[in-house]
């Protein structure tokens, strides 16, 4: 697949993958006879998960870090992992900061709808009294 399909199947910019692949958070990708990027199988899967984990929040040294472990093969698996469990830690806790947030502005939409419907309500009643 060309860098332009590759961008449009995963929504990431095509600067972007140059540059993930630059500083080796993709492999090498493999080129055609004319030199244009072909991305196989396995670069999509490492587009797919360093868009995943990005878009997660992970941040770009701790992939460099994964992926340079990942690279020196079975021997780092316990400290790839490590990252992982390290990041997904991470992830839950923006979770549950986001989900205070989220209850906290249901909280305050829920106390201006009540006062909305107060507010119609004591309209209603001074209309009516008028009547």
């Amino acid at each position: 697949m060309t860098i332009s399909e590759i961008s449009k199947k995963y929504d990431i910019t095509a600067d972007t993958l140059r540059y993930y692949e630059r500083i080796g958070l993709i492999p090498t990708v493999p080129r055609n006879s004319s030199g244009i990027r072909d991305y196989d199988e396995e670069s999509c899967r490492w587009v797919e998960l360093m868009r995943c984990m990005r878009k997660a929040g992970v941040q770009i040294e701790a992939l460099i870090e994964y992926v340079a472990l990942f690279r020196q093969g079975d021997s780092s698996v316990d400290a790839r992992k490590q990252i992982l469990i390290e990041q997904r830690h991470q992830l839950v806790e923006k979770m549950e900061d986001i989900q205070k947030s989220l209850n906290l502005l249901d909280e305050k939409i829920d106390r201006y709808e009540q006062g909305l419907m107060i507010a119609e309500k004591d309209l209603r009643d001074i209309i009516e009294s008028k009547n």
